[in-house]
This record gives C-alpha cells, sequence and structure tokens, in this order.
C-alpha cells in the first residue's frame, strides 16, 4: 500500500479535501511531501485537525519512525478510543513507552507522540495493514463527518 492508494482510497470516502503542500503553495517547507486529509464538502480548510496523515519524513519532536530512511512514510490517523483499544489492547491515556519500535513496517500501533489522544499509526502499511489502514481510515473519516454536523452553521 503506497501514498497513492492511500490517498486514492481517502478521497473515495467523500467530502475529503486531500492537501499536498508543495514548494512555492505558500505552505510552510516542513509540510511540503506530507499530506493531510480533513473532511470538508465545501473544499474549505476547517478549523480542525486532520482526520488522518501521511508523513514523510521525521519532524523535531517526532523521530522515532525514522522516516529519513529512502521511501519511508507513516499514516496516522484518529481513530479514537474504541479502535484505540481495540488494536493496542488499552486506553489511549493509557499509552506510553511501548515495547515496539515506533520504525516497524506494517504493524498498527499507538502514534509515537498522539497516540494518548486516540491515534494510531503504520509505518509503510503492506499486505498484514492494508485492510486495517483502509478501516481505519474510514472510521476516522466518520468521526470526521459527524464532527463537522455537529457544528454549527457560521456562514451567512
Amino acid at each position: 500500500m503506497g501514498i497513492d492508494d492511500i490517498i486514492d482510497h481517502v478521497r473515495g470516502l467523500g467530502g475529503v479535501l486531500v492537501l499536498a503542500p508543495q514548494p512555492a503553495d505558500g505552505s510552510p517547507e516542513i509540510a511540503w511531501g506530507d499530506v493531510f486529509f480533513y473532511y470538508a464538502p465545501d473544499g474549505a480548510v476547517p478549523r480542525t485537525q486532520p482526520f488522518a496523515t501521511v508523513v514523510t519524513k521525521d519532524y523535531p519532536d517526532d523521530t522515532r519512525s525514522r522516516l529519513d530512511r529512502p521511501g519511508a512514510f507513516r499514516v496516522n490517523i484518529a481513530a479514537g478510543a474504541t479502535e484505540f483499544r481495540r488494536w493496542i489492547g488499552r486506553a489511549p491515556r493509557d499509552a506510553g513507552a511501548e515495547d515496539l519500535d515506533p520504525a516497524t513496517p506494517d504493524v498498527v500501533m499507538p502514534h509515537p507522540v498522539y497516540g494518548h489522544l486516540g491515534w494510531l499509526a503504520v509505518v509503510e502499511p503492506g499486505p498484514r495493514t492494508d485492510v486495517a489502514v483502509r478501516d481505519l481510515l474510514r472510521t476516522a473519516h466518520g468521526f470526521a463527518m459527524a464532527r463537522a454536523e455537529r457544528r454549527p452553521d457560521t456562514s451567512a
């Protein structure tokens, strides 16, 4: 499962805005090459966090996945407490130092920085996690859609 497969899958969920920052588009350089997924049927970037991201490099506070390796990337998913518990076996607030190396490919694991918030991550998703990643992305999209529908309409 590559980055383009992830993008295609998420686009197919409906109402998704895909942001892929690049040089000359006004985005911060650190975000270039990454992908951010928002539920935004109107096409405007909402004032919420994305429901999923794909990162292609280490960030200053997030280096444990060792994404500085050629071709390495990580999909990050706001899966919520129930899915987190199902995959990890404990509540997000109980996430901490994991026995698993955060650079291990093709394994669903707590996000190395935002696991305590119910985010899951998969480095280089492959055959073991393909179905799980697609299901988790659908779940996160559903949560984002439900949140958007609860927000009051601020247009006018």
